[in-house]
């Protein structure tokens, strides 16, 4: 296995797990749309300079890589309402059922097939989530009074990030990293900007750009998600596999909402990590 892009996914996976912590402290400071739509603004920026390498896409490209966007429009706006009202190292750990429905694109979609190791790994991942509700007396999600609309939103976010992680590996084999980010980048703002517009839901300029959570998102995004469309070009990168190695953002998510969120459940939460990160650690060797 070229071990590049297993390094490229885990720089990706890390950068993850410090941005879900950034997103609990930005939505302190300024509303969830006004987040996602500066935030997603700056990342753009921040890759115009690269726009003459992203010309030269087919109507059909430009068109996937904008239902890419939506697909991520709507995961956002799940994920970033369900951030906001429950503990960040919660979230983090429900967001390892992600695992489970892009080894299953993975597999309808791509034509991956599973190994003796990839196997092992996928059941102890999905231990490690079925083990949050397992707990006794009461679990986590009950502690913390999670409610089902929460959760359902939860779930909404990884199963379409999913999606999009999916269509990240198709659409890959016929576009540079630079061309897919920028499109796609550039389409996510406009979601934003129309959604907002159609709503009448106000821009708060001021606000948001001395936000300075909205800049470390922006720059962390830009950073991780180049680092994931390279990965996903190279040959012999496997969806299945980076799956499961994108799950290690989980533990950052549980010691950060410990240290700066003061949260709950935090041993019994690293203890199903850890299973977790055993299943990570298996399939990939």
């Amino acid at each position: 296995m070229n071990v590049a892009w297993v390094w490229l996914v885990l720089v990706f996976g890390v950068l993850r797990g410090v941005r879900e912590l950034m997103k609990k402290k930005a939505i302190e400071k300024s509303s969830v749309m006004d987040v996602l739509f500066f935030y997603t603004l700056i990342s753009f920026l921040l890759v115009v300079p690269d726009a003459k390498n992203a010309m030269g896409l087919t109507p059909v490209q430009l068109s996937l890589t904008a239902l890419k966007a939506f697909v991520i429009f709507i995961a956002w706006m799940c994920g970033f309402y369900a951030l906001e009202r429950m503990p960040v190292s919660l979230y983090g750990v429900l967001d390892l059922s992600r695992m489970l429905f892009s080894t299953l694109l993975g597999v309808i979609f791509v034509g991956e097939t599973m190994a003796l190791p990839q196997i092992i790994g996928l059941i102890l991942v999905s231990s490690g989530l079925v083990l949050l509700k397992a707990k006794k007396k009461k679990s986590p999600l009950q502690e913390e009074n999670v409610s089902g609309k929460l959760l359902i939103m939860a779930l909404a976010c990884c199963l379409l990030n999913s999606v999009s992680g999916t269509m990240d590996k198709i659409l890959m084999r016929d576009m540079l990293s630079s061309q897919l980010q920028f499109w796609y980048m550039l389409f996510l703002v406009l979601w934003y900007g129309l959604f907002m517009l159609v709503k009448k839901i106000p821009f708060h300029w001021k606000e948001s750009l001395k936000n300075p959570w909205i800049w470390l998102l922006s720059i962390l995004f830009v950073i991780g998600d180049r680092a994931l469309f390279i990965a996903n070009s190279m040959e012999g990168s496997r969806i299945t596999v980076m799956t499961l190695i994108k799950q290690s953002g989980c533990i950052v998510t549980i010691i950060g909402g410990r240290i700066f969120f003061h949260e709950k459940n935090t041993l019994y939460k690293l203890i199903c990590a850890g299973i977790i990160l055993a299943g990570i650690v298996i399939a990939v060797i």
